[in-house]
C-alpha cells in the first residue's frame, strides 16, 4: 500500500457524497442535494473513518427528518439494486451505504421489527454488521428470532449478517451482550452454506470464540465434521481458518485436528544468513529432521524490541509440508520495513525461534541493525 494512501478518503469523499445525494434526490424531489453535500463536506475531511460514517448519518437525519416509519419509504426508494447474488465471495458493496445503518440505529430503536426489515435490505448493498449490534443489545430475542429466518434467506449477504453481526470480537463493532453459546444454533445452520463469503464469516466467528473457549470451538468443528453437511474440502478450509489463532499459539488439540502431531520426534536447526538491517531483510535457513515422511506445520517467531526494553513476539507462517525421507530444508526472507506505520522497528537484540507442530524446536539470537 502506498505510503500516502488514505482509506477514509477513498471510501468517503466529495464524489461519494454527491452519489448518495443524487440517490436521495431521485427518491424525494424535496431532498436538497446541494445543501446536503455542502453540509457533509463542511466537516468530512477533518474526521476519521468511523466519524465520517456517523457525520453522514447525522446529516441525513437532518435532511430527512422523522422516526423510522416516516423516513423508511424514502430511504428504501433511494437504494440502488442489490448486490449480485450470483457471486460467492468478496462482494462487500459500497461503503457509502454504511452510514445508512447508523441512521437506522438513531431513529429505529423503538421500531425493532421495521428496523430489521430495513437492515435486511441495506445489508444487500453494504453489510450491516455494525448496525445490527445495538439492536441485539436492546431487542435480543427479536433479533435472534429474525436471524433464524435469515439463515435460510436466498441472498447470501443476509445470511452472512447473521454470523458476522453476532461475532464476539467484531472489529470496530459495539460489544454485544451474548453468551458465546447463544449464536451457535445459528452457526450450526450456516456452516453448511455454499458461499465462501458466509463460511469465512462463520470461521472468523469461531476464531473469536477460541480466544476464550478453545474446546467449545474444537468440539463444534468435530460435530460438524461428523454430520457431513458441508463439502469436505470447504470443511477442511473452514477448520484451518478457524484454528489459525490456536495454531500460532501451538494449541495441541488444534494441531491434532489439522493432522499434525505436536509430540512428533522432529528436531530443527536454524541459521541466519548475513546481517539483519532495518530496510533490508532477515534471511534464514531451517533444517528439519525426524522420522519418515511425517507432516509438519512450521512457523517462525520473531521477538522484536519495543520501547522501554520490552519485547513483542510475532508469529509468522513458514511452511505446511512433510518430511521427505526424514528431512526438510526451508529458506525464508522476512522483510524488515523501516517505513511501516503500524509497527516501528527498533535496533538491538532480537530473537528468532522455529515452531514445529506447535512446539518450539530451535532458536537463535541476532542483532537488528539500524
Amino acid at each position: 500500500m502506498a505510503q500516502n494512501f488514505s482509506l477514509k478518503d477513498q471510501l468517503f469523499n466529495a464524489e461519494k457524497t454527491r452519489y448518495l445525494a443524487g440517490l436521495f434526490a431521485g427518491a424525494d424531489p424535496s431532498f436538497d442535494a446541494e445543501a446536503f453535500e455542502a453540509q457533509v463536506m463542511s466537516r468530512l475531511l477533518d474526521l476519521e473513518l468511523k466519524e465520517r460514517m456517523a457525520w453522514i448519518a447525522e446529516c441525513l437525519q437532518q435532511a430527512v427528518p422523522g422516526d423510522l416509519p416516516q423516513i423508511a419509504p424514502t430511504l428504501l426508494r433511494a437504494l440502488p439494486p442489490p448486490l449480485d447474488p450470483g457471486k460467492t465471495d468478496d462482494d462487500f458493496g459500497d461503503f457509502i451505504f454504511a452510514p445508512l445503518g447508523d441512521w437506522v440505529v438513531a431513529v429505529g430503536m423503538d421500531h425493532p421489527e421495521q428496523s430489521l426489515d430495513v437492515l435486511e435490505e441495506l445489508t444487500q448493498r453494504f453489510s450491516m454488521e455494525w448496525a445490527i449490534r445495538p439492536f441485539l443489545n436492546t431487542h435480543q430475542d427479536q433479533v435472534l428470532a429474525r436471524m433464524q429466518e435469515w439463515c435460510a434467506h436466498d441472498r447470501y449477504h443476509v445470511r452472512r449478517l447473521v454470523s458476522e453481526g453476532t461475532r464476539p470480537r467484531l472489529p470496530w463493532g459495539q460489544a454485544v451482550g451474548l453468551e458465546l453459546t447463544d449464536p451457535l444454533p445459528l452457526l450450526d445452520r450456516l456452516h453448511a452454506d455454499g458461499t465462501r463469503y458466509v463460511t469465512r464469516s462463520v470461521a472468523n466467528h469461531l476464531n473469536d470464540i477460541t480466544k476464550k473457549d478453545p474446546d467449545l470451538v474444537l468440539d463444534r468443528l468435530q460435530g460438524w465434521g461428523r454430520n457431513g453437511r458441508q463439502d469436505q474440502a470447504e470443511m477442511d478450509w473452514m477448520t484451518s481458518h478457524t484454528l489459525r489463532g490456536l495454531v500460532k499459539a501451538g494449541h495441541p488439540r488444534a494441531m491434532e485436528m489439522l493432522g499434525f502431531d505436536p509430540d512428533a520426534k522432529v528436531s530443527a536447526d536454524v541459521t541466519i544468513k548475513g546481517d539483519a538491517q532495518i530496510g533490508g531483510a532477515l534471511e534464514f535457513d531451517v533444517m528439519l529432521s525426524g522420522n519418515g515422511d511425517q507432516p509438519v506445520l512450521v512457523d517462525y517467531i520473531v521477538h522484536f524490541q519495543r520501547p522501554g526494553g520490552k519485547t513483542s513476539a510475532k508469529v509468522h507462517k513458514l511452511k505446511q509440508s512433510a518430511l521427505a525421507d526424514g528431512a526438510l530444508t526451508l529458506t525464508k526472507k522476512h522483510k524488515l520495513k523501516g517505513d511501516a506505520t503500524t509497527f516501528k522497528l527498533i535496533p538491538g537484540a532480537h530473537r528468532l525461534e522455529i515452531q514445529v507442530n506447535g512446539k518450539l524446536r530451535a532458536g537463535v539470537d541476532f542483532e537488528l541493525l539500524a
